[in-house]
């Protein structure tokens, strides 16, 4: 067991202890409710998705895991959490109750994203990896051990918490020496959930490269949402910034400021 609230050995920053608040904070309030709209919005476009068995990598609280069992595929949902784990469970049990899939369109793997290539080896067709390698002491080696887990001609969908995103919104809240000094990352300690390892565009781009993977497209996540003076006031208002979020979220230069980089790359196929 890792303790609750700290960084274990690998400098990795799981969530035991703080599934509630993570529900709380980031699914129950709009920033939450607009990621995963954006999700639902981008995912079909990015991705060629045709039913391939998935592995979801850190699937957390269990919504993206959901979201591929709704629509038709077999999914193995790793994370290493035992207290998200639960509540993963408790709420796709829910969803069979009501019909949104079978309860055999869902695998368990309680493991580190370190562990995959022996609990979960693939290769797969398609890995999703969404908000996970920003909590991790080494994303590179990270991404390089998805990339193994791919298989020729296989996609990943990766979606990572953006450096340059969280200094420009450091500024205008007025933090601007933390800005100006580059003190942007969490520390991994009590309940903050700021990330430890956010990362800019340049650096997911270099990592995958070296690794043998392509980027096919990228996108932005709440571009716009996160540096609004005041949150919208009613469902019209609402409804203009998700137009405004899925307008201009790959359109350059907006995308490069969203708080999340959600990206797909492919392994290409060996030669013959």
């Amino acid at each position: 067991m890792h303790p609750s609230y700290e960084l274990t050995e690998a400098g990795d920053r799981y969530f035991d202890g703080l599934a509630e608040k993570f529900s709380r904070s980031l699914y129950q309030a709009p920033r939450g409710e607009l990621r995963l709209a954006m999700l639902d919005y981008l995912l079909p476009q990015m991705l060629n998705l045709n039913a391939q068995p998935v592995l979801d990598v850190g699937g957390g609280l269990g919504q993206l895991s959901a979201w591929l069992a709704e629509r038709g595929h077999a999914v193995t949902m790793a994370e290493p959490s035992q207290d998200m784990l639960v509540h993963a469970q408790a709420w796709h049990g829910q969803r069979v109750s009501e019909g949104a899939f079978n309860a055999d369109a869902l695998h368990y793997v309680v493991a580190p994203l370190q562990a995959l290539p022996v609990q979960a080896p693939g290769p797969w067709p398609l890995i999703t990896c969404h908000a996970v390698l920003e909590w991790l002491g080494d994303p590179a080696q990270a991404l390089a051990t998805l990339a193994s887990l791919l298989a020729p001609g296989g996609q990943l969908s990766l979606m990572v918490f953006n450096r340059d995103a969280l200094r420009f919104s450091n500024v205008v809240k007025g933090n601007l020496s933390k800005a100006l000094g580059d003190q942007l990352a969490g520390k991994g300690r009590r309940q903050r959930l700021t990330p430890i390892s956010p990362m800019t565009h340049a650096q997911v781009l270099g990592w995958a490269d070296s690794c043998g993977l392509e980027m096919v497209d990228v996108a932005g996540i709440r571009i716009f949402q996160d540096y609004l003076r005041q949150t919208p006031a009613s469902a019209d208002d609402q409804a203009t910034l998700m137009a405004l979020e899925r307008q201009y979220c790959r359109q350059e230069p907006h995308w490069r400021l969203g708080r999340y980089l959600l990206y797909t790359f492919t392994k290409p196929e060996a030669d013959a």
